[in-house]
């Protein structure tokens, strides 16, 4: 009879991390569940297994990991994004398949847009932080489309607009379709052709143009 592999014992900087994102973990789901003004520290401390002591280890106090949460939520969402998205997709193949992670991680975290909006009152640091960390993600993301001529015609200051009207685009997607505080997050196809045309074709047919305006 074969005994049981012994599992590795994780060594003290694991174990900090390990415990650093269950604080961040159980912060997510009381701020989700309670919104940033109920969320206690004791609420956190319960849900994630540590004691009240522990979390101060690691967070000064409760503004603190809430100028902490959005940021990491969106590195996380980020990640997703990157790993889900096939390495041979190019243009709007890539853009439609970055769209799709997107709503999948808002699927899995059905938290995460009252986090985000209530962090605009409750933790602005974070709040803009994250629209960095977007926005700069993004920007890589377009910026080597350029560099392989998927994209053609616009300044640096003009594809800095893009990039807001397109995180404009997911916000009010999610809200309209899929944002109900109990999960989904899958949009249906007609909003995805919709968003595929828009950012392929453009809206209007130019006058005297042969058509692909709106169609």
């Amino acid at each position: 009879m074969h005994r049981p592999l012994k599992q590795p014992r994780m060594t003290r900087e694991e174990k900090a991390r390990d415990t650093y994102m269950r604080i961040l973990e159980a912060a997510a789901q009381v701020v989700g569940d309670d919104g940033y003004a109920d969320a206690s520290v004791s609420k956190i401390t319960r849900l994630a297994g540590v004691a009240q002591g522990t979390f101060y280890n690691y967070f000064e106090s409760r503004q603190h990991v809430f100028d902490k949460l959005l940021p990491y939520m969106g590195r996380q969402m980020l990640d997703h994004i990157r790993a889900s998205v096939a390495a041979e997709l190019t243009g709007a193949d890539r853009e439609e398949a970055r769209l799709r992670a997107f709503f999948a991680y808002l699927a899995q975290h059905p938290a995460f847009y009252r986090i985000l909006y209530e962090a605009e009152i409750f933790a602005p640091r974070a709040h803009a932080e994250h629209f960095r960390l977007l926005a700069d993600g993004y920007k890589g993301a377009l910026g080597r489309a350029v560099e392989r001529g998927e994209i053609q015609g616009y300044s640096e200051p003009e594809l800095e607009a893009v990039i807001y009207m397109l995180l404009a685009a997911r916000a009010y997607l999610s809200m309209r379709y899929v944002h109900d505080g109990k999960g989904g997050g899958a949009l249906p196809d007609h909003v995805i052709d919709a968003y595929v045309k828009l950012v392929t074709r453009g809206l209007f047919t130019p006058p005297g143009g042969p058509g692909g305006g709106g169609g």
